[in-house]
């Protein structure tokens, strides 16, 4: 039997991916205590600046910050139909000295807007400490494999070699474009701060009897009392969606390079060359027994799409406002704010689940290059030919019909790549099986790859983790480990 509880629809993303922490910053606590929070600064900023508020009426509304009766907002809503109204009348019900006070001046995007904002900023705050866990965590693997040599792939087909950390360090390049910009993002995001209702300060400028110097204090101080360094100059009713949109498109970056990676995951643990963890009792499959699916990185591919596909909803109601607002932003960013945060907080501890402990198969890495470096160092063994006497031009037709010909063993036959016997047995080369195989050190054909990964970890990874020690949002636990 299906009890009352099971006979709703429950978001996925609450239920089964985001974090508790991620969850609060969208909830109704956070959401209308921040309100409260707003309104008390908003009064201890007018009476800093002259306005009749006394302490007492301060006092009274410190105390009941988290004291919410949300049965009676309903109740005020359902009457009023207006959130705002229905909150600043439920607070009032708990501050009867405040009640003429609360909210004097200010529209309902004082407390709507300049929230949205806060939690935005929190929300990216603590992807940040998430962000940075995952850098550190890759840094690690990419280092450990350094000097792995494996294949390359162009197309998804065998081509130079590279090294298990060099392709790690692409990865770690997106990842580190997307800190750089959330980082952008917060500390250069502004406050909407006071502006009235559509924007032009004029209920303020009546408070305050005309003084326009005080009304502009009013703005910088409220922002100031909410932790911002900025305000935006000029608002119409509602900050200019552009910043949510500016968000989405940061966020939508950040899905994108976790997308990849998660691709790159799932060919790869087809190779059998990595393989994301797999716990002792996971089931692969219900039907095949023996199946090890990237079900993880399946799942962080899946919820950086939903990511994706979100982040043009902020886009186009940016393009779509009206002069100083329309209503139409509401609805759409209730539903697509909050989510595209929640699937990223997910898809984040997914990725540091999955890179935290990623398995590589060096023997199997070791079959795949015995495979198929026989045709990439055909180029060496010709330029040795050459030095035995060998003509070019004629080495490489040779060469060409050798390689034809080992290819058709090996993808008709599935026979073992016999290209190099075919090579030593050759006597226009002039090459013993001996003097074949010492062209064939991996470490010849990986380039700087294994400099290349130290260079970036000292030049670009490091110099990143040192900045992140600034925020204090945890990151200063996660750069010790």
């Amino acid at each position: 039997m299906c009890d009352d509880s099971m006979n709703h629809y429950s978001n996925p993303l609450l239920e089964r991916y985001a974090s508790a922490e991620m969850s609060y910053l969208f909830s109704a606590c956070f959401k209308f205590s921040t309100w409260r929070k707003l309104w008390i600064a908003l009064a201890e900023c007018e009476k800093q600046l002259g306005l009749p508020v006394s302490d007492e009426q301060l006092d009274e509304m410190r105390v009941n910050v988290e004291k919410i009766d949300f049965d009676l907002a309903a109740a005020y809503e359902s009457k009023f139909r207006h959130d705002v109204m229905a909150h600043i009348h439920t607070f009032g019900e708990c501050c009867p000295k405040a009640k003429p006070i609360i909210h004097l001046g200010a529209t309902s995007a004082f407390v709507g807007d300049n929230t949205d904002l806060i939690q935005m900023r929190e929300a990216f705050r603590l992807l940040l400490t998430r962000l940075i866990r995952l850098i550190v965590d890759l840094k690690r693997f990419a280092l450990e494999y350094a000097d792995r040599a494996t294949l390359g792939f162009t197309h998804y087909q065998p081509a130079q070699l590279t090294t298990v950390g060099k392709r790690a360090t692409l990865w770690l390049l997106d990842l580190s474009m997307d800190y750089e910009a959330v980082v952008s993002f917060v500390e250069s995001l502004p406050f909407r701060g006071v502006k009235g209702t559509t924007g032009t300060q004029a209920s303020f400028l009546s408070l305050f009897g005309g003084d326009h110097e005080k009304v502009r204090q009013l703005d910088r101080d409220v922002s100031a009392k909410m932790g911002f360094e900025r305000v935006l100059p000029v608002t119409g009713q509602t900050y200019t969606r552009k910043i949510d949109a500016q968000a989405g498109a940061i966020l939508c970056g950040l899905a994108q390079s976790l997308h990849k990676m998660a691709n790159d995951i799932r060919l790869l643990q087809n190779l059998k060359e990595i393989e994301e963890p797999f716990e002792k009792s996971q089931v692969g499959s219900s039907a095949m027994a023996y199946k090890r699916n990237p079900m993880r990185s399946e799942r962080l591919t899946s919820l950086c799409r939903y990511i994706i596909s979100l982040s043009t909803s902020p886009a186009m109601t940016a393009a779509e406002q009206w002069f100083e607002r329309t209503l139409d932003d509401s609805a759409n960013k209730r539903l697509s704010i909050p989510e595209m945060f929640l699937a990223a907080d997910a898809s984040l501890l997914i990725a540091d689940n999955v890179c935290s402990g990623l398995v590589v198969y060096d023997k199997m890495i070791e079959r795949h290059l015995r495979e198929e470096l026989p045709f990439m160092a055909t180029e060496n063994i010709i330029m040795a030919g050459v030095r035995q006497g060998g003509d070019r031009q004629e080495l490489h037709e040779l060469i060409r019909a050798h390689s034809m010909e080992a290819g058709k063993k090996v993808k008709f036959e599935g026979k073992e790549n016999d290209l190099l016997e075919r090579i030593a047995g050759d006597p226009h080369f002039g090459l013993s099986r001996e003097a074949i195989d010492a062209l064939l050190k991996v470490e010849d054909f990986v380039g700087r790859a294994p400099q290349q990964v130290r260079e970036f970890i000292d030049g670009v990874i490091d110099p990143l983790l040192e900045r992140a020690r600034k925020y204090g949002t945890g990151s200063e636990a996660v750069l010790k480990v």
